[in-house]
Parts: structure tokens; C-alpha cells; sequence
């Protein structure tokens, strides 16, 4: 949704008088029984409470930035640019479920910072953090999937405060220059990965034989392999992405002409993801290498062209694309569409791996692909199938009785060891929770 420069400091001057997010939240010591009895029975109400509290012990200070930000949790000791703002804009929907924090800062609030620590931490050339970490700030590759500009707009809509939405605009403008710059070495338009970590698909068969991180840490350099630097459909999507929220943050800043510009930019990237990354013959978006070879491998870059809303249902073409991809692929029960879905790499693609190793997208279904179905399933108008992998995962995690990483897509059964305490997991819980089972009413 745009909106004029007007409206949006007129929202932001109401919204300056209205009370904070976390005041109309029912307190963690308030949830008892009664209050949660919208929840089906007590493992229900326990796996709710748990998930809170886990979140609550997520919400960190990490070195070098000032203000407490959502943590990964689990074994990821900070945040990260392909997930940590779009899981804190997730935690700052969920604001009325949240008890107040001792020094008053709302999930707004701590998602909004959770945003600004990269764009502090952006260097002078335009590059922002891959992650924030308690041990390092990590600049060894660019690690994108939602996009942080599209959060950021989500997040100044949601809060209307406008000195945030004119530092985001700034902050990711300068992001998009820096990919341009350094990621589109052969000239197509698209964007490039340099290793494995860009696309944050660790342990993939999708990156066999290539590196983690960029040569001597610095994310312009690509490693040294002969299918390397690849076009991708999921980087190129993310830009897309961030594209179209730039032109709504412009709008929205009284930036018409650059508004115009961006939603041109971003209309030529979505034509050449179209036109060159998209394999009609495997129903699939593939990766393209120097010799201009597809890579053949279907892996859940097919959802994260979805997340970023690249097709568009109402051309009769694009619909086709649509369609062949979410009958053959995404909801195939023998490729993306398991028990537990979605897979990380098709099940029927040979490349598939089994046994399930920790941290794999290799194959397993992740918590974090399971939040993102949020940005497009229903825009796509799959809210029953929506509905079907939300009861998946819940059960699951009611069962599990911890938050962890990922699961066997088969048997619902997650990695060990796993120590619990993965804010996507627990996000996913308390956002599938209430859409299943109904929102309950404010004391």
C-alpha cells in the first residue's frame, strides 16, 4: 500500500497520541488458563506461553550496537539481514500477545531497532551487515531473502514514524547501489551469488563444491569455481523486492519522480527473472552459470519468488507460470509439498539428502520457510493449503514441545541435538496459532 507524504504524517501524528503497541497486551503473569482458552487444551496454552518467553530472552544487545534487538536464538547468537528484520516485524504484529518489557520498549519498538542495527552498522560504500552478531558484524557475504527494505515499509506503516521510514529509504537505496554495483558482473541485470552463504541456504546440494563465505571475508569477491558467479532467481526476487518498497517509501517521503524510478527498475528485473531463470519444460526457477547453463536443481527458490510477489496472477502468462509451479512443484506431495511442508530441495530431486543432518537445506522443511508462506499464500490465493501446512507445524511443535530449526518433512520429527530457543520457530507457532484458532478478546 503507498501512501502520499501527507497521509502518512498525518497517521504518524495520531499514532504519536495513541497508546504504545504493548499497552494493550496481556501480560505473561495474566495468561492463565481462562485467558488463553481459545487454544485448543493445555499443550496448546504451555507451547503459547513457551513460545513468549523464548522471545523474550531473544531480545539481546549485541556489541557494537546500543539497543536491544531480536536475536536468532538457538545456536545464532545475534541477527541476520535474510531473516532477523523480517522476524522482528513479525514479533511487532504479535504486539498485543506481548507482555511489557521492565524498560517500556514495545516489539515495535525492538523491531525497529532490530532494523536500524544495520543500517548503523552500513558501510561507507553502501554495504549493509550480512549479520549482527555478539561475536562479529559478519560483511563476508550479502545473505538476502525478505527484503530488508520491504520490512522496513511494513514496519513504518505499522508504527508511522517517519524519521524511521526516511533512514530506512536512505539506508536501502544505498544497499540497492552496492548489489548493482558488485553483483551484476556480467552485465545481465540480474543478481549474482558469489557462495554459498548468500542465499543463506547452508549445507544445500544447490552449492556443492562452492565455498561458504567470499574470498578473504569481503562479499565482492566470488570464489573460485568454474560454476560461479551464478544468476539466482531468489537473490534477484529479494531485489525486486526491495525495489517495490523503495518506490512506496519515496511515494510516501513526497519522492514521486524517484518513486517512478524505482517501480521502473524493478519491473526490468521481474521481466528477466521471467524470461531468462524460468525453465518451462521443469516447471522450476533455476540458477543460470557462466556458460549460461540452468542448474537443475529445485530448490525452495521457487517459494521465494512467491514470497516477493514477482508473478502476477491477473497476465494470462504469468498465471500459467503460477500454476505450473504450484501444481508440479510447490504443492506436489512428491517434491515440495511433504507431510510437513515445504522441503528446502524437491524430495523427488535426486540430489535430496537423507539422513537429515542439523542445519540442512539440503532437504528438510525450515521454520524459517514456514513463516514465510505468511508474505504470499494467501496472495496467491492458497489459504486452504496455507491453512493445512500451519496445522502441520503446530501440531509439530505442540509435540515437540521446544523451538527448533527444522524438521523431517515426513515424520514431523525435529533435528537433534537441537538446544531450542529459535525465535522463527516460535514466531511461526504464535502467528499460526492465532490464525487457526481465532484471536482472543482483549481483557
Amino acid at each position: 500500500m503507498a501512501l502520499d507524504r501527507r497521509a502518512f504524517v498525518k497517521q504518524a501524528a495520531l499514532a504519536s497520541m495513541a497508546q504504545p503497541l504493548s499497552a494493550m497486551a496481556l501480560p505473561l503473569a495474566a495468561q492463565t488458563p481462562a485467558a488463553l482458552s481459545w487454544l485448543p487444551d493445555d499443550r496448546w496454552r504451555s507451547t503459547w506461553t513457551a513460545a513468549l518467553t523464548v522471545l523474550a530472552g531473544n531480545v539481546r544487545t549485541a556489541p557494537r550496537f546500543d539497543a536491544p534487538i531480536l536475536f536468532e536464538g538457538s545456536t545464532y547468537q545475534g541477527a541476520w539481514q535474510e531473516c532477523g528484520p523480517h522476524e522482528s516485524l513479525v514479533y511487532a504484529s504479535l504486539a498485543r500477545h506481548i507482555a511489557p518489557r521492565a524498560d517500556g520498549l514495545t516489539p515495535s519498538e525492538i523491531a525497529r531497532n532490530t532494523h536500524r542495527a544495520f543500517f548503523h552498522l552500513q558501510r561507507e560504500d553502501g554495504q549493509l551487515p550480512a549479520a549482527v552478531k555478539m561475536s562479529d558484524v559478519g560483511f563476508g557475504q550479502i545473505q538476502m531473502v525478505v527484503p530488508i527494505a520491504a520490512t522496513a515499509w511494513d514496519l513504518a506503516q505499522l508504527t508511522h514514524d517517519e524519521a524511521f521510514l526516511q533512514e530506512a529509504y536512505t539506508a536501502c537505496a544505498r544497499w540497492d547501489a552496492w548489489l548493482v554495483r558488485y553483483r551484476n558482473t556480467r552485465g545481465t541485470g540480474l543478481i549474482e551469488a558469489f557462495c554459498t552463504y548468500d542465499t543463506g541456504q547452508d549445507n544445500s546440494p544447490r552449492w556443492r563444491g562452492v565455498g561458504n563465505r567470499c574470498p578473504e571475508a569481503d562479499a565482492r569477491k566470488c570464489v573460485d569455481n568454474a560454476s560461479m558467479p551464478r544468476l539466482c532467481p531468489d537473490l534477484s526476487a529479494t531485489v525486486f523486492g526491495a525495489r517495490i518498497a523503495l518506490a512506496a517509501m519515496a511515494e510516501a517521503l513526497g519522492k514521486p519522480t524517484e518513486a517512478t524510478r524505482w517501480r521502473e527498475q524493478a519491473d526490468t528485473l521481474r521481466t528477466l527473472i521471467l524470461t531468462k531463470l524460468w525453465c518451462a519444460e521443469d516447471a522450476s526457477f533455476y540458477d543460470l552459470d557462466p556458460q549460461n547453463d540452468f542448474v537443475r536443481l529445485r530448490s525452495v527458490a521457487n517459494s521465494r519468488i512467491l514470497g516477493e510477489h514477482v508473478l502476477r496472477l491477473d497476465h494470462a502468462s504469468e498465471r500459467k507460470v503460477f500454476d505450473a509451479m504450484w501444481k508440479r512443484q510447490l504443492h506436489n506431495p512428491h517434491a515440495f509439498w511433504a507431510k510437513y511442508p515445504l522441503t528446502s530441495i524437491a524430495m523427488d530431486d535426486p540430489t535430496f539428502v537423507r539422513p537429515i543432518p542439523r542445519n540442512s537445506w539440503g532437504g528438510a522443511s525450515q521454520a524459517l520457510t514456514a513463516m514465510r508462506t505468511l508474505r504470499w499464500m494467501d496472495l496467491y490465493g492458497q489459504s486452504a493449503a496455507q491453512r493445512v501446512l500451519m496445522q502441520q507445524w503446530t501440531e509439530a511443535i505442540v509435540r515437540q514441545g521446544t523451538f527448533c530449526q527444522q524438521l523431517d518433512p515426513e515424520t514431523g520429527i525435529f533435528t537433534q541435538p537441537d538446544p531450542g530457543g529459535y525465535s522463527p520457530c516460535a514466531l511461526a507457532f504464535l502467528a499460526f496459532a492465532e490464525r487457526l484458532h481465532g484471536k482472543p478478546q482483549r481483557a
